[in-house]
């Protein structure tokens, strides 16, 4: 079963680019909208799965819609596209819990695996972007996690899930639990949903 998902965009090209793309890929698109104002209205009136969104948009942004789901609780996981290889922008979208973040000079060839991995509740951020924003000095909390923690946080930053990690360390699904919890306050990371599979993936090659 396809995810629901309504497509926004100020620019008529990428668009109908980005539209016709996905119906001929046989996503299961509910509408389209130009502005921020008319994104929100369908993200209200479908509550579809993903909402695509253009981050630069008359009336609202794609940023200022993932806010406003946030503080009325919708379901709705938020993509945003841009051209923007911005940090301040990546963690301010991290902050509000957007889904996805892709770069449009990859959107095609990035947008399929994005909405499949967003799909099965995991967020998809561009490599490109990743690999561009990547600070070189190594985080010193990662420097207080022990081995085991280490090892843990690198089979996270594989999508592995509890269950696969515990029977790869030869350890209890409750143990891998508790050492989540313990590298969750190790890293300071905010109690919000994925954190720790976000900063695994972003500090991946950290962990090699």
């Amino acid at each position: 079963m396809q995810s629901s998902i309504i497509i926004a965009d100020d620019h008529p090209l990428i668009l109908k680019g980005l539209n016709d793309f996905l119906l001929e890929k046989k996503y299961n698109v509910l509408a389209s909208a130009v502005n921020g104002k008319d994104a929100l209205e369908l993200i209200e009136t479908h509550k579809p799965e993903i909402a695509i969104l253009d981050i630069q948009m008359p009336y609202y942004t794609g940023l200022e819609i993932a806010e406003k789901c946030k503080a009325l609780n919708y379901q709705t996981k938020i993509v945003l596209i841009t051209f923007e290889k911005d940090e301040a922008i990546y963690n301010q979208a991290k902050s509000l819990g957007v889904y996805g973040y892709v770069l449009k000079e990859f959107a095609l060839t990035e947008i399929e695996q994005c909405i499949d991995t967003v799909s099965k509740d995991i967020p998809y951020f561009s490599p490109e972007l990743l690999s561009y924003l990547e600070v070189e000095s190594t985080p010193k909390e990662l420097e207080t996690l022990t081995p085991t923690e280490k090892e843990v946080l690198k089979h996270i930053a594989q999508n592995k899930t509890a269950k696969e990690i515990g029977d790869l360390m030869f350890i209890s699904n409750r143990t891998v639990e508790k050492h989540k919890s313990h590298i969750i306050k190790k890293l300071n990371l905010a109690p919000i949903q994925n954190s720790l599979l976000i900063w695994a993936k972003e500090n991946q090659t950290l962990l090699e």
